[in-house]
């Protein structure tokens, strides 16, 4: 276990009017179990894309980054023990928030930065190339811990990842001392996984898949997990929780037919989930034995 960690989180993606995605999902579940945030939104839309074409307000690469030299310049930036970053509005806002864990980094060596690469899924990159390749590049070397999908670590890396040990390879390849890679292979028949990857470990949690989720589950299980992280757990255990609030709250809103996750209706699968994750222990390369040892 580890020590708890107090402060706050700043937290820096999409905001959206109506439903539980990007900033919504992930301040939520951070103040309900109990952090304090500072959200920074890097766009602001009406809904999520994937219903339907609507205005996106953008703000001036220019204005954005004086906010962040704003919060760098912030007394309170002490305060802060963690930062999570998401979805991108532009191509130049990822090195402006590496300026962010910088610094912050600098007033505390602890903090912890997590980044979420949210830029594509099965259906490939839904934010231009230059976005990408500017988290891949400026914000993966410099995380604790990153929680792509395994569509985005397949086109990080640039190979297909049919297999869990692809998948802890390419995990392996990009640095981050942690990765949790959500959408791996499950071993069980009709499921789905969340494959963390630290130190010496390769830990495979997994649920039960629901057919056309809705959006937000992955900025929901970065938020909860990084919440738990700094709520002193070790990662196991850390894990089997965010996993199992993340299914809870899609299984509900699967059963009330919902097209948003009702995060307000569904706190307690936050706080004290009771969803049943199946954990296994998978093969960490640096548990193999050297060719040739007995």
């Amino acid at each position: 276990m580890r020590e708890k960690t107090d402060g706050a989180v700043i937290v820096i993606s999409s905001h959206v009017v109506r439903g539980s995605v990007g900033n919504r999902a992930a301040v939520f579940a951070l103040e309900t179990l109990g952090r304090p945030v500072w959200a920074l939104p890097t766009i602001v839309l009406p809904w999520h894309p994937g219903h339907g074409p609507a205005t996106r307000l953008r703000f001036p690469d220019d204005d954005f980054d004086r906010a962040i030299d704003d919060l760098i310049r912030a007394p309170w930036l002490g305060e802060v023990s963690a930062i999570l970053s998401g979805y991108f509005g532009s191509a130049r806002q990822p090195a402006t928030v590496a300026r962010l864990v910088e610094a912050a980094r600098q007033t505390n060596p602890d903090l912890l930065y997590v980044c979420d690469p949210v830029m594509g899924d099965l259906g490939g990159l839904y934010v231009p190339v230059e976005t990408a390749s500017a988290i891949r590049d400026r914000l993966i070397p410099l995380a604790d811990l990153a929680t792509p999908n395994r569509y985005e670590l397949q086109w990080m890396v640039g190979s297909e990842l049919a297999s869990n040990q692809a998948i802890i390879d390419a995990a392996l390849s990009l640095g981050p001392k942690r990765m949790l890679v959500t959408s791996a292979v499950p071993m069980m028949a009709g499921g789905t996984g969340n494959l963390l990857l630290s130190g010496r470990s390769a830990l495979l949690a997994e649920h039960r898949l629901i057919d056309d989720p809705p959006n937000g589950l992955g900025d929901l299980l970065a938020a909860v997990f990084l919440a738990r992280l700094l709520e002193g757990l070790d990662e196991e255990k850390a894990l089997q929780l965010a996993t199992a609030s993340v299914f809870e709250i899609l299984a509900r809103t699967a059963k009330r037919g919902g097209d948003e996750l009702a995060l307000e209706s569904d706190a307690s699968s936050l706080a004290t989930p009771m969803a049943m994750v199946q954990m296994r222990r998978l093969l960490h390369p640096a548990q193999k034995k050297p060719t040739g040892a007995s």
